[in-house]
């Protein structure tokens, strides 16, 4: 077997996140990245989407699931996307970054890696 890997990059999600009192009241975005380690020469041979993982079909997972939990750290972001992107048990192991900009005065960015 040949190591494959499937990315999606940028992945982005309007949604609730933070614990401070006014983050709770307005969405923000976060920017996702998801890498998932899977056998993609069956995809590669057929040319058909059913054997590999429909990559538009996990960034809508993603972003209902972010957007359904209302999140106040991106640590818990981080652990939600990284289970949707384990639910194909054809993917072996995963690796999620969260990332949410404009967080703390003067900090470009926090992120938040997580992987199995």
């Amino acid at each position: 077997m040949i190591s494959s890997r499937l990315v999606l990059k940028g992945i982005e999600v309007n949604c609730i996140i933070g614990d401070l009192p006014e983050e709770r009241e307005r969405e923000r975005t976060l920017s996702v990245d998801a890498e998932l380690e899977l056998d993609l020469a069956p995809a590669a041979a057929s040319d058909c989407l059913a054997d590999s993982v429909d990559y538009a079909a996990l960034a809508s997972a993603i972003r209902d699931a972010l957007k359904a939990a209302k999140c106040r750290l991106i640590e818990r972001a981080a652990s939600i996307a990284l289970g949707e992107c384990m639910r194909d048990p054809r993917v072996k192991s995963a690796k999620v970054t969260v990332v949410k900009s404009g967080a703390v005065p003067g900090l470009r960015a926090a992120a938040v890696e997580m992987k199995t």
